[in-house]
């Protein structure tokens, strides 16, 4: 498997990552080690957790599984997990508060059985907390040596731009990833998180990359589906997401062009979804999700899998959101991570 850098720290992580929010819910503990040791023994190493997962259960899943190999490969897991959210009913008990964070993180480290891990991430931006006071706090994790990395979750371009330059401003640790809902179904991030993302250094650590299994076909045009859509939910919340995107003439179009390329290769759909967000500038790796071992196995086989250049054109073209104009038209290519000619540019300028 592919090896990368998490975003510009010298940390060695795998272009795909295990992400472990089935585990204790639609996963179960013995199928969540059958994924680890399959994923470990594929050449992966960055496995991703939240304390919210499973209240709390995936990284329990986790801690038994480390404490259970040898110490070889307990050293090879590059082990990353998030706090932010409630997992209790206390007032206190959620955001970015230093309050908060502090004891988030050391439940974390309790159910994951370590002293440390190496990337922690904020689940999402706090309006009510300072951000100097998130960051200090963060710095303070990391030198205490219970974090080595610090990464975000779910921010938004200005955002991230605000997080770094605050935290380089005072000499506190910056982050250095950014974990957001990314692809070819999801791509106005390219409008300004990307961009944000590639000026400061940070590296992308994409969710959904399947776009809750509409990359893989499952989906049919005129066959509404009755049961659960995505990761064994509820019904009803998954015929909702269906209803709400099936409406949507460019979603049938990426699916087909998805198609495509699959049928071209002799490989799956979901191995081409993830092959091409791979590949996306400022990604470092992907997050997949799997409920089974059977999915897990499909989507590790992305790890081979090179797109042509043409095959990413039809990829991009049939997924492209369409902006407005301005300030993502012909004016703000640069925005979205492209490459322009200065001379087309100047040329197309009013």
């Amino acid at each position: 498997m592919e090896i990368r850098t998490l975003g510009r720290t010298g940390c060695a992580v795998s272009a795909l990552t295990l992400g472990t929010m089935t585990f204790g819910k639609e996963t179960d503990e013995a199928g969540s080690h059958e994924q680890l040791d399959a994923f470990v023994d594929a050449g992966g190493n960055l496995v991703d957790t939240a304390d919210v997962y499973t209240a709390g259960a995936s990284e329990e899943i986790i801690g038994r599984w480390l404490a259970a190999r040898p110490q070889e490969v307990r050293d090879r897991v590059v082990l990353a997990t998030k706090g932010r959210f409630p997992m209790g009913d206390d007032v206190n008990d959620l955001g970015l508060s230093r309050r908060h964070l502090q004891r988030a993180l050391d439940a974390s480290l309790t159910r994951l059985g370590v002293d440390s891990v190496d990337l922690y991430q904020v689940h999402s931006w706090d309006p009510v907390t300072p951000l100097e006071e998130t960051l200090e706090t963060l710095d303070h994790f990391v030198r205490a040596g219970k974090v080595r990395y610090v990464g975000l979750s779910n921010y938004t371009g200005w955002q991230v731009q605000k997080t770094v330059a605050t935290a380089r401003e005072h000499g506190w640790s910056a982050p250095v990833t950014l974990q957001p809902q990314y692809n070819l179904l999801v791509r106005e991030l390219e409008w300004e998180i990307v961009p944000s993302c590639l000026d400061a250094g940070l590296g992308l650590l994409p969710w959904s990359p399947l776009g809750g299994g509409w990359l893989t076909g499952k989906y049919k045009q005129d066959e509404r589906p009755t049961g659960a859509t995505r990761l064994g939910e509820d019904p009803g919340r998954g015929v909702e997401a269906y209803d709400r995107r099936s409406t949507q003439q460019r979603t049938w179009d990426v699916v087909e062009a998805v198609r495509k390329v699959a049928d071209g290769r002799g490989v799956s759909m979901a191995q081409v979804a993830l092959a091409w967000l791979r590949d996306r500038p400022a990604v470092t790796s992907v997050i997949l999700g799997a409920r089974t071992m059977e999915q897990l196995t499909d989507n590790l086989g992305a790890a081979d899998v090179r797109l042509a250049d043409e095959e990413v054109a039809m990829l991009d073209d049939a997924s492209d959101p369409g902006a407005a104009d301005y300030p993502y038209g012909a004016m703000g290519l640069h925005q979205r991570g492209r490459t322009v000619d200065p001379a087309q540019w100047r040329a197309e300028a009013p």
